[in-house]
């Protein structure tokens, strides 16, 4: 006599895993109602999906930004899919800030990847999910950071995604964190000062600058001053404190930070997008 999955049996493999109700109820059918084959069955079928997907292009997803309680640890991360109808889904998206919340305490995408996520793996889960949605899922970014107060801001639509480090927690530290993490967000800077930008940075943009102004016919012993103006043009448009901040044009993002309080400064960022 074959097996008729009953439905509540069904739902609790649907809650457990996330598969449609037509494989769950089929997992239990080729199981006979062993409830952990199911979930092996599901989780096989997971499996294959990903490997018949390996080669696809996972370019959307939802971005996501967390801090811990006290804002002193805080992770970016995207978990990518393969289209923007998945990316919006809400189970998917509520599964991206479980996992981000999780990555605040993984030093790696690799240490996060082997955390538990309710008795499997989050690489198991990812698997899982894959075969549940039929795309390709996978964490693409993964930026921590840590700092004396963090703040973070999400863009509308799960994009982009950044986090700012404040010197201290001081009274309007929250809102100062937020409004800097949206510059970020907005601005992409390339670093958080002239101090931290590459030299490999610095020597193409002269490059670049000096092919100009010698095409330009400028005389070479100008050039060097000329370099100098270009140059200090380029770290105000390209470093976070340098820049102008968005919220009131007429003062930098390091004058912004100031106003809140004398002593505060920005001491790093990340940012993440698709």
């Amino acid at each position: 006599m074959s097996y008729t999955p009953v439905a509540a049996d069904v739902a609790k493999l649907r809650n457990q895993t996330g598969a449609g109700m037509m494989d769950c109820k089929k997992a239990l059918v080729e199981a006979e109602g062993d409830f952990e084959k199911a979930v092996d069955i599901l989780r096989k079928k997971g499996q294959k999906v990903a490997a018949n997907r390996a080669d696809r292009e996972s370019t959307e997803g939802a971005v996501i930004a967390r801090v811990n309680e006290d804002n002193t640890l805080g992770a970016v991360i995207s978990l990518n899919c393969e289209t923007d109808f998945v990316a919006k889904n809400e189970a998917f998206v509520e599964l991206a800030y479980e996992l981000a919340e999780m990555a605040i305490f993984a030093a790696t995408k690799e240490e996060l990847l082997a955390t538990d996520f309710h008795g499997i793996t989050v690489a198991e889960k990812l698997v899982e999910q894959t075969g549940v949605i039929g795309e390709k899922i996978e964490i693409g970014s993964f930026e921590r950071i840590q700092g004396a107060f963090l703040g973070a801001y999400i863009h509308a639509g799960n994009k982009i995604a950044a986090i700012t480090s404040l010197s201290a927690k001081v009274d309007g530290a929250e809102e100062a964190a937020k409004a800097v993490s949206m510059q970020v967000a907005a601005m992409n800077p390339i670093a958080l000062d002239e101090t931290a930008v590459s030299q490999e940075t610095i020597d193409r943009e002269l490059e670049i600058e000096r092919h100009k102004l010698t095409e330009e016919g400028k005389p070479a012993n100008i050039i060097d001053n000329i370099l100098k103006g270009k140059m200090q043009r380029f770290y105000k448009d390209n470093t976070l404190v340098h820049q102008d901040f968005i919220k009131d044009g007429s003062i930098s993002v390091a004058d912004y930070v100031k106003s809140v309080n004398a002593d505060l400064k920005v001491t790093g960022f990340v940012r993440v997008s698709l």
